[in-house]
């Protein structure tokens, strides 16, 4: 539990994993939310003085002047918005911890330490796409399915398919051999599959780039050969598995939509994607996930040493990494790295991309690749994934909707994105209205994870406003 940053978090923790502990012993209290703005996570306005009831975890009715049920407890969110709480279907744990990537880090201390975090900052579901390690991933995703730990919901693909000695780069983020699968023939590529689905997996992963990440001058790493991913798809299909797909270049995009993928994990960043992308996408149904956050993740915190003020990223930060960011070398050389540039111009390319294939009508869900590296802090990416989505010409309705119903849409998950009768009581109370105010997000007063309160980041705190709208 060393990712803590103080004695009194790790008593939080402790007090939180009883209460974890003793709600399977006594009947749920029921909870009557009154006087609420509801953002429903469908797209819909925003529905003033509305009241949501809660019971046995689940969102029991919603509408104006709900009779109170015996014994509910009563709270009157006036001036407040609630909205679903928000999903990742693009994230990764156990890789991180502090500043350092690597197979060491992944444990179960560790990932329950970041599923907390995610939670906190009222990400209440995230997808881990690869690099994972089984038993203990499938075991801790059925824990975190049951509810039997405090911690975002947790799916995802076990560990995923690259390529021989190419991305993901196993030096370079210091991987375990039994994280990732590198097939070097199509029956490998085949049996590789039939493993992940053996186990349980959600989906399979591919990872079909080089890592040049737009540098020019780059050398890149040898990447998956087409008649592999062609065998692994096929398979995939026939073992009723979805594949969402790590790519970078438009080329890459093409190339796997018309092999059959079903997701491309990240996006397109080299080129503006052209209508015959957008045609073979909307013919064969396939998702988009932008994770526009990753490329700035590479250079933001060096650019914006004043956001060390911000308590809402202070919260999500190891020592170790707040550390970093204050360094003026480390800044310094980050700034000047070739990657900066180029990560600049993939992250107004994906902005424009994801605003094009969004008018597109293309399925698009919610992702930030957050916890792969350091600097993609989990439940913080996600809140600036959404001020991005913002930034790049979406209202603040539409990108509400894209980390809540259309990221649940995207993943096939029926009982969360949305508040209806029914629903998970899976919910996000911000003080404000973040449908007219993006910063408002941010604004975390309650967080509500299958009817049990868990607290915000920063709740019932004013913050200073250091980023950017």
């Amino acid at each position: 539990m060393s990712r803590y940053r103080c004695p009194a978090l790790l008593t939080f923790m402790t007090g939180v994993l009883l209460a974890h502990g003793m709600a399977h012993a006594r009947p749920d209290r029921p909870v009557l939310l009154r006087h609420a703005t509801v953002i429903d996570g469908t797209g819909s306005a925003p529905q003033p003085d509305t009241d949501i009831l809660i019971r046995d975890g689940h969102i029991a009715a919603t509408g104006h002047n709900l009779p109170s049920a015996a014994h509910a407890r009563t709270i009157d969110l006036s001036g407040q918005t609630v909205l679903p709480g928000l999903i990742s279907d693009h994230s990764h744990v156990g890789q991180v911890s502090g500043t350092q990537n690597g197979e060491v880090n992944y444990t179960r201390a560790n990932i329950l330490s970041e599923l907390s975090q995610y939670e906190h900052y009222g990400v209440l579901t995230i997808v881990a796409l690869g690099l994972n390690r089984s038993p203990l991933f499938d075991d801790l995703r059925r824990e975190q399915h049951a509810g039997l730990n405090p911690g975002a919901d947790l799916f995802g693909v076990d560990q995923g398919i690259g390529a021989p000695d190419g991305v993901p780069p196993q030096n370079m983020f210091h991987l375990g051999a039994d994280q990732v699968f590198r097939p070097t023939t199509p029956d490998e590529a085949r049996a590789a599959v039939n493993k992940m689905a053996d186990e349980g997996t959600d989906l399979i992963k591919l990872w079909v780039d080089d890592f040049r990440n737009g540098v020019p001058g780059a050398h890149g790493l040898p990447k998956m050969r087409p008649e592999i991913y062609r065998a692994a798809i096929t398979q995939a299909h026939l073992r009723g598995k979805r594949v969402a797909a790590h790519i970078h270049d438009l080329s890459d995009a093409r190339a796997l939509v018309a092999a059959g993928v079903d997701i491309l994990a990240h996006g397109v960043r080299d080129r503006p994607v052209d209508a015959t992308l957008i045609h073979a996408m909307t013919q064969q149904g396939t998702g988009y996930i932008a994770t526009l956050d990753l490329d700035e993740a590479n250079y933001i915190f060096a650019e914006h040493p004043e956001w060390l003020d911000d308590p809402f990223l202070s919260y999500g930060l190891s020592p170790a990494l707040r550390q970093q960011f204050a360094d003026p070398a480390w800044r310094q050389k980050v700034l000047a790295a070739p990657l900066t540039a180029a990560s600049r111009k993939a992250l107004a390319m994906n902005m424009r991309n994801l605003l094009t294939l969004y008018h597109a009508g293309i399925p698009i869900g919610f992702g930030t690749d957050s916890g792969a590296t350091p600097t993609r802090i989990p439940g913080f990416a996600e809140h600036r994934e959404f001020r991005l989505s913002v930034m790049a010409g979406l209202t603040p309705l539409q990108a509400i909707t894209l980390a809540t119903g259309d990221a649940a849409h995207l993943m096939q998950l029926t009982d969360r994105g949305t508040i209806a009768p029914g629903q998970l009581a899976d919910l996000l109370v911000v003080s404000g209205n973040p449908d007219q105010d993006p910063a408002v997000l941010d604004h975390i007063q309650q967080v509500w994870h299958r009817g049990h309160q868990v607290p915000g980041p920063l709740a019932g705190q004013d913050r200073p406003t250091a980023r950017p709208k």
